[in-house]
């Protein structure tokens, strides 16, 4: 930890699923006007070079929650539960007696054979918070699905008109066609309609009204605000007037390259035979769903003024840490693809923001950092920020607070993440079984190299292809290079922290400890 001026009270750590870094005002690229989140690089730190550890919701926020790699804390995949085991934010929280609060989404699933074995029923009060993964929920909604009990969002629907067993569905991702027809937002030749709910009713102004709620009247001395926004995720339902705001806006096209087709990966081709990479992949359905998706970013970025606005008027800014990350980016038909999941930039890279209100972070406030960061960083640097010791022997990432504060400090020169096509149908597409299927990338400041299990690497040389056309996997003339990357991946891979029972300080005092318990080995 650093020891930089007096710890902060209060952490607003927020996430958007599903944000392209350069669908970002302050990154200077991007096709949609953010002024408010640009209004919070301006107030902070803005990363330029942030890379999620997992190009997809599950394995990337287990390992925002953890502070770990995808290799270490298991969830290799949406849907695979996190073990009961790892710790996560909220655990570390805890011990200064502070609540990790949920308002959004967190991809958590329970590992319920882990806790049936530990003897913890999940209703019980320790069960429902390893069921949560920590967090202490104040609105869950993941936005995939029906809300469950857990959600407030079906009664508010209700309460303001959008009747039925599933408003959600039925009103916040469908859309009133030109014939009066309702037609489901899962179809995305259905986006150019708005949602069948008023803007205000919309998923992501409900969430911003609920973690206002909380702002207005957080309940405790101390706390730390978990709002996850659903969108711009799909469904790609936008309400009005977002849905038509980009909608006559002129649009670049997509990076791509035919010979990215003839010539691709193997994993790559398989993804492109997808049923979203195939639609995606034609120009003219990517243009129609992008003026959605860019329309949503349009909302979040309205609705995060409210959410800087509520907290400033409750007098908190002063003593709170803001953080704005997401959890992977969207493909959008580049490269041929459509949803993440595979290495590209337009997956893993993302956009970061730290917001330290502190003197010390002067030094940084309103520009951009160019070290390279990730998404395990996050949980030291609340932990940080809050002065709430965290386990050495367990966390893989590093306090972002000495970049944020100008400090001159040996950084990383490379990212890492994983990936795992179990669950697709990428793996049936080249016969291989459930556990031959992950990825592993490496990435430094010119090259990227990805492995797969099994197949041939891919190789990038993003000083001279920016744009990741020209796979240079194959190419034995770039063999050297491709060592060198591979090699960094099993150094890598050696050092990750596995022994996660026992901590350093632990060791250390029982070094050479045998002969104090009567046990004397080898003596003559």
């Amino acid at each position: 930890m650093t020891q930089a001026g007096n710890p902060l009270r209060n952490a607003l750590f927020i996430m958007v699923d599903q944000l392209r870094w350069d669908h970002v005002g302050a990154y200077g690229r991007s096709p949609v006007p953010t002024p408010n989140i640009d209004r919070l690089a301006a107030r902070g730190t803005r990363f330029d070079r942030a890379f999620v550890q997992g190009p997809i919701c599950g394995p990337s926020r287990m390992s925002y929650y953890t502070g770990r790699y995808v290799m270490s804390h298991g969830a290799r995949w949406n849907r695979v539960p996190l073990s009961a085991a790892q710790l996560t934010l909220g655990d570390y929280l805890s011990r200064a007696g502070i609540a990790a609060t949920l308002a959004g989404k967190t991809h958590i699933l329970p590992d319920t054979e882990g806790l049936d074995r530990m003897g913890i029923e999940i209703e019980s009060e320790r069960g429902a918070l390893l069921r949560e993964g920590g967090f202490v929920p104040f609105e869950r909604f993941d936005g995939h699905h029906k809300p469950d009990h857990l959600s407030g969002y079906p009664a508010f629907l209700r309460q303001h008109g959008y009747p039925g067993d599933d408003p959600w569905a039925d009103f916040a991702i469908s859309v009133t066609d030109d014939a009066g027809q309702t037609q489901s937002g899962w179809r995305m030749r259905n986006v150019h309609w708005p949602a069948r709910v008023a803007e205000p009713h919309s998923e992501t102004a409900y969430l911003t009204d609920r973690a206002i709620d909380f702002l207005r009247a957080p309940g405790a001395d101390r706390w730390c605000l978990h709002l996850s926004y659903v969108k711009p995720h799909w469904p790609y339902v936008a309400p009005a007037p977002y849905h038509a705001m980009f909608r006559d806006t002129a649009l670049t096209a997509p990076v791509k390259a035919q010979h990215e087709r003839t010539d691709a990966h193997p994993v790559v081709r398989a993804f492109h035979q997808h049923e979203e990479s195939r639609n995606f992949g034609d120009d003219a359905i990517a243009a129609h769903v992008r003026p959605a998706y860019m329309g949503l970013i349009a909302q979040l970025d309205h609705h995060i003024g409210r959410v800087l606005d509520a907290l400033d008027a409750s007098g908190a800014a002063s003593d709170t840490l803001i953080v704005l990350c997401a959890d992977h980016g969207d493909m959008l038909g580049d490269h041929w693809l459509g949803e993440k999941e595979l290495f590209y930039e337009q997956a893993v890279r993302t956009p970061m923001i730290v917001v330290d209100p502190r003197a010390q972070a002067q030094a940084t406030r309103g520009k951009a950092v160019a070290d390279m960061v990730e998404a395990i960083d996050i949980v030291p640097t609340l932990l940080d920020a809050l002065a709430v010791p965290g386990d050495n022997h367990r966390l893989e990432g590093r306090s972002l607070l000495p970049l944020v504060h100008g400090q001159s400090v040996d950084w990383r020169d490379a990212v890492f993440s994983e990936a795992d096509y179990g669950f697709r149908q990428a793996r049936l597409t080249l016969g291989r079984a459930p556990g031959e299927c992950r990825g592993w990338m490496v990435r430094t400041g010119r090259f990227k190299y990805v492995e797969w299990e099994g197949l041939r690497p891919q190789l990038f040389d993003l000083q001279e292809d920016p744009d990741e056309l020209y796979d240079l996997g194959a190419s034995a003339a770039n063999g050297p290079v491709a060592r060198e990357m591979r090699d960094r991946l099993l150094h890598w891979s050696l050092q990750r922290k596995t022994r996660s029972t026992l901590s350093d300080e632990q060791v250390a005092l029982r070094t050479e400890a045998a002969s104090k318990h009567g046990i004397f080995i080898g003596f003559w």
